[in-house]
Formats: C-alpha cells, structure tokens, sequence
C-alpha cells in the first residue's frame, strides 16, 4: 500500500512538472543582408512582416506607394544562417477592383494560407489621411480577393493613434483562424507608455476563418519604457506576434527612442497566455472604464542581453517573426527580421536573428 501511495505521489509530481515546463529562448546566429539587393529590379528592404509556408518564407513590405510581398528561402546548417535568397516579388495591382486605390496600403504584417492558396495581408491604413487600417486577402499573383470585417472597437479610425494601429499577425496554432495585434493602444483604453507604469493595453484579436467574422478579442499590457529620454520620440508597441501553441503567443514589443542613433531601439520578447479568467473585451468599447484581466505575461528575451554578439551591439527595428526549421537537437526555431525603413532616417539594417526554443 506504501509503494502504491508512493507510485501515486511519484506520478502527481511528475505530471505537474510537466505542466510547470515552459518556453525559454536562446540566441543562436545573427545574419545580414547586404544593402543594395533588388530582386527583379527592385530594391529589398522595408521588411515589416514575415511568415513560413509551403517551404518558404515570405515578407511583407512596408512601401506604401507601392505595396508588395516577398518570397524567399532561408538557408541554415549547423545552429547558423547560411544564406537568405530571394525568389520573387508580387506587386498588388488589380485592375478590376477598386480596392487597392480607395485604400491607403501601408502594409505591416502577412500570413499565408496553405489550404486555399491565399495571402493575407494585415495594413495599418493612416489615420492622418483619415484612411482606415485593413485585413484582407489576395492571390499569389497580388490579386484582390476580399477584406474582413471588423468588431466594433476597431472600426472607429479617430479612436486610434496615427501609426499605432493594425501592425502584427499570426495564424492560429489549429489553423482554424488568425490573430490581429494592435502596435498601440486605443484613446478610450488607457495611455501610451511612458517612463513609469501606466494603463496601456492594446488588443489582440481573433478571427474565425470559417464564418470570417472576429469571435474573441483580449487585452495585452504594454511594458514601460527603461531608458530615459534623448530626444522628443520615446515609444513602445507589439510589432509581431506567433502563436506557437493554443492560447500562447510569443509577443515582440519594440522600444524605439530618438536621440541614441543606431542604438534606439529595445527588443523584448514576452510570453503571454490567454488564460480562462482573461476577458474578452470584443464587446467592450472603452477599457478604461470597465474591469478586465489581460493575458497573462512574462519576459522571455531581451536583446540587451546578447548585444556583444550583434554586429556593433545593434539590435535594429524587429517587426517579423515565424518559426524556422527544426534543429538536429529536435527543437524548434524562430526567426526574425527588422524593417530598415530603406534607410529613409539614416543607417539600418536588414537584420535577421535565429532563436532556438527550448523548455526549463
């Protein structure tokens, strides 16, 4: 009977260990593409978004007089990049909608679809312009197919900051749907963030890809910002998302301060988890006024702490993430890719980070 209670203890403790495991992150290479690439004569930068589909990897650009995507293969052998080769350029152009030009394209985020064939593209629109951010589907070939609608709290353009609307995506662990991350936080749910702890939190949205219709929506707290001010833009946001497993997201927040030059950016990576208490707030227009639990967060990567092994202790604008190949170790990777505005502000780079996955 002893041995029994022992056996039954043993187990107990086992198994909650084993629900206790959790994700952790290492740094593994950095790679960076060398300036002046065109593919099909056109210039490679502005690499805002990127997913992994159909053994490729495909990249959103941030051009909004011209908007496009790119595909490419990533090579990597023993734990390092080897080589990242562009394939192709697909310029959105379609003749027969009028889509694309009643619309301001300032595409931020993709994610493809492999059942159907489709690209879904994620633009934060310009509320200064007054045109409003966007989700919608195209072709291979850049063809408009169709937009999704939006939940009330996202459809209202004056509630939003200007450049701080739609920016992240992910396709759900089950690929019966996707996720929308805001960057920044609406008027009526709280503050920017600023030097101290505020109430900052944007939402994350989910879509059900069957009735194509937003069915669950939860709030997300922004950190603070850490370093103090040089000069008179001091921001922090989410500019990529991934669900690597049901109700859990790697969350890429970027810090970015002028007045540092090429060291103004702070790259943080947060595991957050929608957990049952989370609310959903799809139906709440306002959250500063209403009662809510947001995911659940923690630190899982700051790239302060690998800074001696990035080419001049640069981390540069991170705003892609997806999942690379498998490691010879069995464990997954990440990569990530920086959008280097074409070097419209000065010296950036098309940098990419390798990140292994592992559990503690």
């Amino acid at each position: 009977m002893k041995n029994f209670v022992y056996f039954i203890f043993f187990c107990t403790a086992f198994s909650a260990c084993k629900k206790e495991a959790q994700a952790q992150l290492q740094f593994l290479d950095e790679y960076l593409l060398q300036d002046s690439i065109y593919v099909k004569n056109t210039l490679v930068g502005g690499l805002s978004g990127l997913d992994k589909a159909n053994g490729f990897y495909y990249f959103v650009v941030d051009d909004a007089k011209n908007p496009r995507f790119l595909k490419a293969q990533i090579s990597i052998e023993a734990n390092k990049f080897k080589a990242v080769t562009f394939k192709d350029v697909v310029f959105l152009k379609d003749s027969t909608h009028t889509f694309y030009t009643n619309n301001y394209l300032d595409l931020e985020s993709i994610f493809v679809d492999e059942t159907t064939n489709e690209v879904n593209f994620v633009s934060e629109g310009s509320i200064n312009y007054k045109n409003a951010p966007t989700i919608f589907t195209t072709d291979f070939k850049g063809n408009f197919i169709e937009k999704f609608s939006l939940p009330k709290p996202l459809i209202n353009e004056q509630n939003m900051h200007h450049n701080t609307t739609f920016e992240a995506s992910t396709k759900s662990f089950d690929k019966k749907g996707f996720w929308i991350g805001m960057e920044g936080v609406l008027k009526s749910d709280g503050v920017e963030p600023t030097f101290t702890a505020t109430n900052s939190p944007i939402r994350i949205t989910y879509f059900d890809k069957k009735s194509k219709k937003a069915t669950k929506q939860f709030a997300y707290q922004l950190e603070k910002i850490t370093k103090p001010a040089k000069g008179n833009i001091n921001l922090n946001g989410v500019t990529a998302i991934l669900e690597y497993k049901k109700n859990r997201f790697f969350v890429v927040e970027r810090t970015y301060q002028n007045g540092y030059g090429s060291y103004g950016n702070i790259i943080r990576i947060f595991d957050a988890q929608v957990e049952e208490k989370s609310t959903n707030i799809i139906a709440i227009d306002s959250l500063q006024t209403t009662n809510f639990q947001p995911l659940k967060k923690r630190l899982l990567f700051n790239f302060e702490a690998v800074q001696n092994k990035l080419t001049n202790g640069i981390i540069d604008n991170i705003e892609g993430i997806t999942f690379g190949p498998t490691l010879a170790n069995g464990n997954q990777t990440l990569i990530l890719v920086s959008d280097d505005n074409f070097q419209a502000y000065g010296k950036q780079l098309n940098q990419f980070i390798l990140l292994e996955i592992t559990n503690k």
